[in-house]
């Protein structure tokens, strides 16, 4: 049964990890690699450790919707929200103190933040 939330948990590192996509291009003899950038990483999240109920996402790039999805450390989903402009406030009353993984996604890239709620 610990294994089965072993691997959910590093399911959700290794996510974490995927953070830059590399192309590579083929000129004559030469290779090229370009590195894209994923703006995801800019995003801030505060306060952290939560005390007051309540989480502040704010991004620079509001260009395409985002997914922000919030997890218990048993992997299973407590929350899901869509994330459409520079700013967002997830309100977590409801949920007992511990340890979330929140996680944001748009099209292209996803990143995972370890979410302490007091």
């Amino acid at each position: 049964m610990k294994e089965k939330y072993l691997y959910i948990f590093l399911l959700f590192i290794i996510t974490g990890l995927s953070v830059q996509a590399q192309t590579t291009k083929k000129n004559s003899n030469t290779t090229e690699t370009v590195k894209t950038e994923n703006v995801l990483e800019k995003v801030q999240i505060y306060p952290n450790p939560v005390i007051g109920g309540k989480i502040y996402i704010n991004s620079e790039y509001s260009n395409s919707p985002k997914q922000i999805e919030l997890y218990d450390m048993l992997g299973k989903k407590v929350m899901m929200t869509e994330m459409n402009n520079y700013q967002k406030e997830l309100n977590v009353n409801n949920l007992k103190a511990g340890v979330y993984i929140l996680k944001i996604s748009d099209k292209t890239n996803s990143i995972t933040r370890k979410i302490i709620i007091k």
